[in-house]
């Protein structure tokens, strides 16, 4: 379980470990790695860490010559790719490194992992790899584009990856959280510019600083959590498991709504364009 110290991966780690599950958690030092067992042992279970960083190479090799390592009796069931964040911006105004680093932890990181599990998986003829998407995998909202295309790009990978790897007996599976209490967009507030008072965009970044504060007050990631102990329990897994009534009505109205009517309900709620019968 990658990224598993907070929000979906922590939830999902005790989760399954609470199950009986043997979770490694990869984590990013030895402080969250203690933030995860204290989580763990609160709920009675134990579990197991690797200090990783998706985004390096050279660390996630190590990390998971030690997971190989670690799961050599048995070999490794399934990996869940969760590590990722999310940040908020214009497109004109995200600058390369910024846009390069997020493809870096949120597609390539994954990718990386797959490259390392996979041969283990096919010698045994089973696996599960469990990719951890967004419903910006599927729709596309101002201010989040780099965002929503690092988790389109992660989509197109997953789907080319299950037809691939079908015939070796892994199953490649999507989950497309809508708004859950995760610290994704707490990550997303610490990237935006200190001055945007100057911006063309300032009322934009003011509207995204808002809606990152409030999503602390969303549902619980339990549910996703669920969801991925689910789609790992079940003989047929679905290809992929929306988790959250905003990301199933929001898929449902970006399919049925005429573009020009959702690209303005989407730009006025981000505070680039304005409500005519409010002003």
């Amino acid at each position: 379980m990658t990224g598993a110290n907070s929000g979906i991966g922590l939830a999902t780690a005790v989760e399954l470990a609470a199950h009986g599950y043997d979770v490694i958690g990869t984590v990013r030092s030895e402080e969250k790695a203690a933030i995860l067992q204290a989580a763990a042992a609160e709920k009675g279970a134990a579990l197991r860490y690797v200090i990783c960083d998706v985004a390096d190479a050279e660390s996630t090799g190590q990390a998971f010559a030690e997971v190989a390592a670690m799961t050599a009796q048995n070999g490794l069931y399934a990996v869940i790719n969760n590590a990722g964040y999310g940040f908020a911006g214009p497109i004109e105004e995200v600058p390369d490194d910024a846009a390069r680093e997020i493809f870096e932890t949120n597609v390539l990181g994954p990718m990386r992992i797959c490259r390392l599990v996979l041969p283990g998986m096919r010698e045994r003829g089973e696996g599960r790899i469990v990719n951890v998407s967004s419903i910006a995998g599927r729709v596309t909202t101002p201010m989040t584009g780099w965002y929503s295309a690092s988790k389109h790009a992660l989509e197109a990978l997953s789907d080319a990856l299950r037809q691939e790897v079908a015939q070796f007996g892994v199953k490649v599976i999507l989950v497309e959280p809508g708004g859950f209490g995760t610290g994704i967009w707490n990550g997303a507030r610490e990237r935006l510019p200190e001055e945007v008072e100057a911006s063309p965009y300032a009322a934009a970044y003011d509207r995204a600083h808002g809606l990152s504060t409030a999503a602390e007050r969303l549902p619980d990631p339990i549910w996703v959590a669920r969801t991925i102990r689910l789609a790992l329990a079940v003989p047929y897994p679905l290809a992929r498991y929306l988790v959250g009534f905003d990301a199933v009505a929001g898929t449902v109205l970006d399919t049925l709504v005429p573009t020009a009517v959702a690209d303005y309900v989407k730009a006025a709620t981000a505070g680039l364009r304005k409500v005519p019968f409010l002003g």
